[in-house]
């Protein structure tokens, strides 16, 4: 192939693009500066119950292929959390938020949907359901008021400088936002734009982060799918899908073994990137301490 010149390249790429760009030196790495940069993947503890045995990695000991459990969620992760109302989504992401404020961790809990007050009430009482005395932690639990305050809410710029100035103030490792969908609720086109520039953030700052996103009447229950479309799904690490159904058929009381009439909740990890998962759907069950739990798989044991 003749090599060509630089004025013949542009030429002949001036009648396939609408402009001329020019490259990014920075945004190239090889693959052993990227793996240099790359921080060590490790569990992180959620304090719901059969959740964190779900992830492992996958390594090679002596020749062999070693499957160990992580012990939690990929460390760095940012999961969306999907599902209808009434599943367990805002339960899960307050145990998460204790389990690691009572280790002494840091987390940023950014609330669109209830008062920050209100919030605190839903966390202490998670606390108290998990043992735990949650005024020796409290503090460690930031909470950022986006549901009483519009600006925060519908200027997503004005939202991340907040989230980083408590970040590096209060050194957060980890951020929960309940629920993100709340940021683009009147404009769901705009969607993919807010997650993505929320996940880059959140990466930046080396979060560990749940994001909580709501499912719309029309989206299969079992599916990642929420509001904006598969935008949230797309972006992030991983999702948890969350469902519950009616048991109104002979078929169903048959599948899930229980007696009609009675509501079954359920649970699939949908995808994750930074290790391998469980691809089961499972049964999750809220208790009445309000705590969510995970159990056996749907037709079989663990």
């Amino acid at each position: 192939m003749n090599k060509i010149s630089k004025s013949e390249y542009y030429s002949e790429e001036r009648e396939k693009l609408s402009g001329f760009g020019e490259p990014d030196l920075k945004a190239i790495f090889k693959g052993g500066q990227a793996l240099a940069k790359a921080p060590q993947i490790y569990g992180v503890p959620t304090g719901i119950n059969g959740l964190d045995e779900l992830f492992f990695l996958v390594t090679s000991e002596k020749g062999n292929i070693v499957k160990k459990p992580l012990g939690g969620i990929p460390a760095y992760s940012v999961f969306n959390i999907t599902g209808i109302s009434d599943t367990g989504k805002s339960l899960m992401v307050e145990q998460f938020a204790v389990k690691q404020a009572s280790l002494g961790e840091k987390v940023a809990f950014v609330t669109v949907e209830a008062p920050a007050n209100f919030v605190a009430i839903s966390l202490k009482l998670r606390a108290e359901a998990m043992g735990l005395n949650f005024h020796n932690f409290e503090d460690n639990i930031i909470l950022i008021d986006a549901a009483s305050s519009s600006r925060l809410r519908d200027n997503l710029p004005d939202l991340l400088a907040t989230l980083s100035y408590a970040i590096q103030q209060f050194g957060v490792k980890f951020t929960i936002i309940d629920s993100v969908t709340g940021l683009f609720e009147t404009k769901e086109m705009l969607a993919r734009a807010i997650v993505r520039r929320l996940f880059n953030f959140l990466k930046k700052f080396y979060q560990t982060a749940l994001l909580v996103s709501q499912k719309r009447s029309g989206h299969e229950e079992l599916t990642a799918e929420a509001a904006g479309g598969y935008a949230v799904g797309h972006i992030v690490d991983g999702t948890m899908v969350l469902a519950k159904e009616l048991i109104d058929s002979p078929y169903k009381a048959k599948l899930y073994r229980k007696e009609m009439g009675q509501i079954v909740r359920l649970f699939r990890i949908d995808g994750c990137r930074m290790c391998g998962h469980d691809t089961k759907t499972h049964f999750l069950e809220i208790l009445e301490t309000g705590l969510v739990v995970i159990k056996d798989p749907v037709g079989g044991q663990k």
